[in-house]
């Protein structure tokens, strides 16, 4: 299992200055519509919650790439058994469709490249529609704590797999202080992680 806190300072340093100096885009400010239905979050979790996205840091980020350029999300953050991206569509099959072509792509690149080959990689994508313009701010702040969450850095800006970065710089600190205190995350995701669906057996999406 790839864990971000066991490596080095040094190492750590590294990554997160890679990832400034070639930084992935911002592709949408993050400003809610109201009355659209046409914002979601989706999460995907690996099977069983197995680190398959986390072996090395190389794929870590190839797996952002690969999804921030397929979604081209407001706000994500990849971990190494999950992730969540806030996007703008308005075709969400569509989009479902193209993520379960994503997941088979991975599944098979990865398990060549630990030979294990017809293991199960990924669980189900869900998505969620935002409901209001507080849903949609708690869900930016959500996403950008996972990392935190999950025990994997103290602060945002430290994890480099997501969006948090671009977002501090982009709001700035004071504002991305007023939206966390403002749209509290409180109990938001809870129970999600540690479920796995007994019925998601459609190796064909997920394979």
């Amino acid at each position: 299992m790839y864990l971000w806190r066991s490596l080095s300072e040094t190492e750590r340093k590294e990554v997160l200055g890679h990832r400034k100096r070639n930084s992935l885009p911002w592709h949408s400010p993050p400003h809610f519509q109201s009355g659209t239905t046409d914002r979601y979050l989706l999460t995907a979790a690996c099977y069983e919650h197995r680190s398959h996205i986390g072996t090395s840091s190389d794929r870590l980020t190839a797996f952002e790439a690969a999804l921030v350029g397929e979604l081209r999300p407001i706000a994500w953050a990849v971990l190494p058994n999950h992730y969540h991206a806030l996007i703008l569509t308005r075709d969400i099959l569509g989009v479902l469709g193209r993520i379960g072509r994503l997941h088979g792509r991975t599944s098979h690149a990865w398990n060549t490249e630990d030979r294990s080959r017809g293991r199960k990689v990924w669980s189900g994508a869900a998505e969620t529609a935002m409901k209001s313009e507080r849903h949609y701010w708690a869900t930016v702040n959500y996403i950008h704590h996972n990392p935190v969450k999950h025990g994997h850095v103290t602060r945002w800006q430290d994890w480099p797999w997501s969006s948090a970065g671009q977002f501090l710089e982009t709001e700035g600190r004071d504002e991305a202080r007023r939206i966390w205190r403002g749209f509290p995350v409180g109990e938001y995701g809870d129970g999600w992680d540690t479920y796995v669906d007994p019925g998601d057996t459609e190796e064909s999406q997920h394979a």
